[in-house]
Order: structure tokens, then C-alpha cells, then sequence
């Protein structure tokens, strides 16, 4: 049994810390200076940052606008509750800077007219990670600090004082999160939150996921919010993981909510289904569904609750807090589900950016907050979308981005010509989403003349800043030529996978068990990464791996834990190939799948490792609501 694949352009519950761990937090933010114009978002950044800190057993200790003198006091107060703490954390957004290679925050009140009130007006970094070095667990830093130099022409001639801030190291078990690269700077975002702190926000809560993992993720998201002109970074001597949620690793927010939504048959959570994941595995299902009245009832407090609580907190999805607190309102987490919803902007009050960024976004640039938008879709809105991104480019000059968006909006208006003339403009920025998009155009010839030079030098120009998409279309463009290029092409894949692209895991896990590339055993760890990292379809070339023992020892039991993670969040590949091509699996996985969907109470025949109805009737209900109340492991 021989089944080809080809290059392509356990789980709810039991969420939460460990319940015996003492964690810490100082939390500041300060946006209204005295001497420097008011900063937007440091004071939401620490107050949402608190929120789901607090959520995750952290004690916390907030502090806004904090002045010199009070925030001396603080680190102090911090000091003695880190020690004996398991895990002690210093989150910091607002103005910093750099003098000498040290690091220094800048309180509310400062006032620094020359170089020599730089040391008594500020507080070095240092005092606080002195405070930090009294534990012996877990210390984590995150600065949303780097925004660009405050002091204007007052210190510009300062030869101390450095742009951004300085990389810092430090004994064993620090782990430093900058919200861009040492020495540069970073924006301070165009909605409530920064472009740092959101992607934070929107990862923080994932279960089972280790700190460096997670800041992999929030670099992706920055980086596609950004289009590539902003890029966080970490420092870390960690000797040990960490993770913000204990809870075993979980299928992704869009499966959740598809699953506790047409397993209850709610309507209202279906309808918000649809139109948050518009190119989603379960959007036709989900349409169908609505279509022919199958929501007939809502949640009920006894089974779904808590459900609702984990993806909502979770999702940030202010319609999914909404929900629970309407349905649930005195429920153990009601107070912290209200601290959550005050910190999540109505849709009323959302500024052009994330208007923009909601309507024009392409769905390869994907974000926690943000799935994208087809092209299809954003052509029937493509008016409101012009207008959202030419009032936020306007507004945020200094972000190409927003004119890359602005080019595809326009693009979907029909007006390509324009589009050329925008994308060209936030590609000559710096954007790498304008960059790969016009390459296309360039190697298609539409709008433009067909140039394959120019294509590829706008690609590598993308990939050298950071691109995913560039660097899998070049490495593609590359192994379908053959000859010499073969090893670069290797060489991009495995660089856009270290920096988190699910496509390019799975394409090396196509490469090695062909052989390649690294060993046949190697393919399946890069389809189970791949999978986990939102390429679902990774389940599936691993489930065949271990099925059949392809480079790897055959491991029925867990290819058939692949097969149901699959059947849960692709798009219906695996329940048509356990039902129409039950044949090609062997009757070891299909007797091990069956045995999982009688425990979990959807199978009710024999166990025999034979297809039929009753299998196939079962795999269906697994898809629509198994994964919510089951737990699998790997």
C-alpha cells in the first residue's frame, strides 16, 4: 500500500497552571508622561496583560503611570514577593532606552533636559532583575519598551545613548522578551493594544504550549501585522520549560468553536463561526447547517459553560465573552470573563487600522486576532476596505503595510493598475507582503508584463526580511527546476519552519520520507509539528506513516490518535478516507480508532477493525462535537 502526498503552496479541559506553583508578576505601563507626548497603548498593554495573568494564577502587582519615587518602592515590594516564587515575571510598556549597553525605564514624572539626569530621572533594568534574581524559579521579562528615542534634540548629539534597547544577558533561568530586535525600534500599535502586546494576548492562554514555542507564534503575528518592519525577539538561559497553561495541548480556536457550536446546536455561536473563519475547515458545514435549520437549541450552564470560557479568554473573541456572561452570569469566572470584556474594543470603536487589517488582511498572514480574508470575500467589501486602509495609512505613515492592504483591497475593486502602482510603493518600504504579492503578479503577468527575474528578485528581497511565503515559493520555484539549487532550497524551507510556518514543516516532512531530505523518520515529526502549528492536514501523512511503518517503527494506537485530531480540524479528508478508503488502512489503526469512538460513546458496534455504517456514522459525530469533551495523547 503505497498512498502519495505532494508539495502544497488530548484537549479541552484540564486547562490552567500547576496548581502547587507560586507565580509573581510586576506589571507597568506608562503612557502619560509629563515631559513627552502621551503614548496610546502602555496603559491598556499593562492593564490586559494583568487581566490574563491574573486568569493564569499569577499574583500581580500593577502599576500605571507610576512615578520615580513610587516606583522604586514597587521593585522593592517585588523583590521580597519574588522570593520563594516558582515563576516571577516583569512585563514593562512604555518609553526605554539604552546608555553604555544598559537599559533604562522611564518613569511618568521624568525630566530629563541633559545627559545627567539621565541617571537620577530613570531606573536602570538592572534594579528590577536584582529584584527578579531572588527566586530561584523561572524569571521571564517582557519589554514592550523600544519605542524610538523620546528626548528629540535635547540628547540627539548624547553619544551614550543608544537607539532602542540593548540586548541584555544574565544567569541561568531568564528568559528576556523584546518586542522588537535589540537596537531597534518598535510602533506603538494603531489599536487599543501594541502590535506586541496583542500578539502576546492572543497566545498566552494557548494550553500546553512551552514559553519559546509561544513567542514563536507572537513573533509570526507581529511580523505579519508589520509587514515585516517590526519583529520581536528573545534572549533566553532558561533550564527548564515553562508554560503560561498546563493544560494538555488542545486543537485550534476555529475547531473549538465549530465543535461546541454544532454540538449544541447554538445558531448564534454557528453564525459568528462563519463569519470569523471565513476560509475555515468547517465553513461550508457550517453554512449547510444554518441553512437548513439543524440550530434549534442554545448552550446549557450544566455542560457548556466552562467550554465556553476556555475559547472565549482564549479566542479574545468579545461576542464569545459576551455570550458567556449573558448566559452564564454568575458563573466562578463571570468577574474575570467582565475584567476581559473591558479590555477587548467594541467593534464600534475600532480605529482604521484594525478595521483594515480585519477586511484586507490575506489569510497567509494570519494572526491570533486575525484569520484573514479570501479574495473572493474581500471583493464584496472591497469599498469599505479602501476606505478603512486609506484612512489608516494615512494615519500611520510610517507603515507600508497599510497601503500593502490598501493595494490588495483595490486589487479586489478591479482596479489592478492602481493596485501595481500601491503594491510598488509598500514594496520599495520595506513590506514583504506587497513584495511577494507583486512578485506573483511578475511571474503571472497579470497587470503587469511577465517577469520571472523580477519575481524572484523581489522574493529573495522578502525572504532576506523575514517572509514565510517568499521563502517557501522560492524553495518550491527551486525543486521543480531541479539541479544545484536543491540545497538552498532545503536550506529556506527549514529556516521558514524554525520561524514558524506549518507549510514549510509539512513540505519537509513530504521531503524526507521521500528521502530528500534528513531521514524518512524525520517526515513524521514535521507533518505532527506541522499539524499542531495549523496545517491539519499533517495528521494525516502522519497517521499514514505510522500505519503503514514508513521510516518509522508502525504505531497503530497512535495513528489512530493522528486520524481523529485530523477528522477534527481538516476539511473532511480523513472521515472521506476512513469511510471511502477504509481499505488502505490496515485493521490494527481502524480496530484502535473504533475503540476510541466506543469509549468516547459514538460507536456502538463491535470492534472488529471493519468499516461500515456505524463507523462511518460515528467518525461524523467525532467531527461535530468528540474532540470538545474528549482527551487524546500523542
Amino acid at each position: 500500500m503505497s498512498r502519495v502526498l505532494i508539495l502544497c503552496l488530548s484537549v479541552l479541559f484540564a486547562g490552567g497552571q500547576a496548581g502547587a506553583e507560586e507565580r509573581v508578576a510586576l506589571v507597568i505601563g506608562n503612557s502619560d508622561y509629563r515631559q513627552f507626548s502621551t503614548l496610546e497603548n502602555p496603559r491598556n498593554d499593562a492593564l490586559d496583560v494583568s487581566v490574563a495573568l491574573r486568569g493564569l494564577g499569577f499574583d500581580v502587582l500593577l502599576e500605571v503611570d507610576v512615578t520615580k519615587a513610587r516606583l522604586d518602592g514597587v521593585i522593592e515590594r517585588f523583590a521580597k514577593a519574588a522570593e520563594g516564587a516558582d515563576a516571577v515575571l516583569f512585563f514593562y510598556a512604555g518609553h526605554g532606552f539604552q546608555a553604555e549597553g544598559r537599559n533604562y525605564l522611564i518613569p511618568a514624572d521624568a525630566e530629563i533636559r541633559s545627559a545627567a539626569d539621565v541617571m537620577t530621572q530613570t531606573a536602570a533594568l538592572d534594579l528590577v532583575l536584582g529584584a527578579m534574581a531572588r527566586s530561584d524559579g523561572v524569571k521571564l521579562v517582557f519589554l514592550d519598551a523600544c519605542r524610538d528615542n523620546p528626548f528629540g534634540a535635547t540628547l540627539e548629539q548624547e553619544a551614550r545613548l543608544g537607539k532602542g534597547l540593548a540586548r541584555v544577558g544574565t544567569e541561568a533561568d531568564f528568559l528576556f522578551a523584546y518586542a522588537t530586535q535589540p537596537d531597534n525600534v518598535a510602533y506603538d500599535g494603531t489599536g487599543r493594544n501594541s502590535f506586541f502586546t496583542d500578539a502576546l494576548l492572543h497566545h498566552i492562554y494557548t494550553p500546553g504550549q512551552d514559553i519559546q514555542q509561544m513567542m514563536i507564534g507572537v513573533r509570526r503575528d507581529v511580523l505579519a501585522a508589520t509587514g515585516g518592519k517590526q519583529i520581536p525577539w528573545e534572549n533566553s538561559s532558561l533550564t527548564r520549560q515553562f508554560r503560561f497553561d498546563d493544560g494538555p495541548q488542545s486543537i485550534s480556536e476555529e475547531s473549538m468553536l465549530y465543535q461546541l457550536a454544532v454540538k449544541a446546536g447554538d445558531p448564534q455561536l454557528l453564525s459568528l463561526y462563519v463569519d470569523r473563519y471565513p476560509a475555515g475547515s468547517h465553513v461550508q458545514e457550517a453554512v449547510a447547517f444554518l441553512e437548513t435549520g439543524g440550530g434549534t437549541r442554545a448552550l446549557t450552564p450544566t455542560e457548556d459553560a466552562d467550554r465556553l470560557w476556555e475559547l472565549a479568554r482564549r479566542s479574545r473573541m468579545r461576542p464569545l465573552v459576551e455570550v458567556f456572561l449573558e448566559r452564564y452570569p454568575s458563573n466562578a469566572k463571570a468577574d474575570e470573563a467582565r475584567r476581559l470584556l473591558a479590555s477587548i474594543p467594541r467593534p464600534e470603536d475600532a480605529l482604521p487600522g484594525t478595521i483594515c487589517q480585519r477586511l484586507a488582511t490575506h489569510p497567509r498572514d494570519a494572526t491570533g486576532e486575525n484569520p484573514g480574508v479570501p479574495f473572493d470575500r474581500l471583493q464584496g467589501n472591497a469599498l469599505n476596505a479602501i476606505r478603512a486602509c486609506s484612512a489608516a495609512a494615512a494615519r500611520s505613515p510610517e507603515l507600508p503595510h497599510y497601503v500593502a492592504l490598501l493595494a490588495r483591497a483595490t486589487a479586489a475593486a478591479g482596479d489592478l493598475a492602481q493596485a501595481v502602482r500601491l503594491y510598488r510603493d509598500a514594496a520599495a518600504r520595506g513590506d514583504l507582503r506587497a513584495m511577494v504579492s507583486l512578485a506573483q503578479l511578475y511571474e503571472t503577468g497579470t497587470g503587469v508584463d511577465p517577469d520571472p527575474q523580477e519575481a524572484i528578485t523581489l522574493y529573495r528581497r522578502a525572504a532576506e526580511g523575514g517572509s514565510h511565503d517568499a521563502m517557501i515559493n522560492l524553495a518550491i520555484s527551486m525543486l521543480e527546476s531541479g539541479g544545484a539549487d536543491s540545497a538552498e532550497a532545503i536550506t529556506l524551507l527549514k529556516r521558514a519552519a524554525s520561524k514558524g510556518s506549518a507549510k514549510a514543516r509539512y513540505n519537509l516532512g513530504v521531503l524526507a520520507q521521500d528521502g530528500q531530505v534528513d531521514d524518512p523518520a524525520a517526515a513524521l515529526e514535521y507533518f505532527t509539528e506541522a499539524a499542531h502549528d495549523g496545517a491539519p492536514e499533517g495528521y494525516l501523512a502522519a497517521a499514514i506513516l505510522l500505519d503503514e511503518g514508513r521510516g518509522v517503527p508502525r504505531d497503530p494506537g497512535r495513528a489512530a490518535n493522528m486520524l481523529l485530531r485530523g477528522a477534527a480540524e481538516d476539511r473532511g479528508e480523513v472521515v472521506q478516507q476512513l469511510t471511502t478508503a477504509a481499505g488502505q488502512w490496515s485493521r490494527e489503526t481502524i480496530t484502535e480508532t473504533q475503540e476510541r469512538l466506543k469509549a468516547a460513546g459514538y460507536y456502538t458496534s463491535m470492534v472488529d477493525g471493519l468499516p461500515g455504517q456505524n463507523f462511518s456514522t460515528a467518525l461524523a459525530q467525532w467531527r461535530i462535537g468528540g474532540f470538545v469533551a474528549q482527551v487524546l495523547v500523542n
